[in-house]
């Protein structure tokens, strides 16, 4: 299982996005441009030391993001995390070889990227209230995900 960032422009969100990778064995996609340097501080201080640990690939782009798959043998679906989803991520079933992505903080992903998940989930909010935190979402729906594959790392 992988957790991909398409363009992310909060260092602080990357940087505990990796950091939670790093912790639960999960590889990271960075997917550029992103809205800030990797070498941003504010980047370094979420990530703290654990960035050395976390297994990054990063794309120069979402065609190079898409092109990579195949040669890395990455037969997984691609699930999107989106506030246009049309299933609950709870009512969804993962797999060990799924990859699931996040968009931008600031603009989600483009059609394009929506067209090309092959699922689109969702986390149901209270009415009127429009999205949480990237990093949140990602860190329950990836919870959600290695419950069901028994990916937790440690696990025996």
């Amino acid at each position: 299982m992988r957790l991909a960032l398409y363009e992310p422009d909060i260092p602080q969100n990357a940087g505990s996005l990796m950091r939670l990778g790093a912790c639960l064995g999960i590889g990271i996609d960075i997917i550029e441009p992103c809205g800030f340097l990797l070498s941003d501080r504010n980047f370094r201080r979420a990530g703290m030391d654990y960035l050395k640990s976390a297994d990054i690939r990063r794309h120069q782009s979402w065609a190079r993001f898409r092109d990579d798959q195949p040669a890395k043998n990455l037969s997984g679906r691609l699930v999107l995390l989106t506030t246009r989803g049309d299933m609950p991520y709870t009512g969804f079933t993962f797999a060990p070889g799924d990859t699931i992505l996040v968009g931008r903080e600031s603009a989600g992903v483009p059609d394009e990227v929506h067209a090309a998940a092959d699922a689109r989930l969702v986390i149901p909010l209270l009415p009127g209230l429009r999205s949480l935190n990237v990093a949140q979402a990602a860190a329950m729906v990836l919870g959600e995900a290695l419950r069901q594959t028994g990916g937790f790392p440690g696990k025996t």
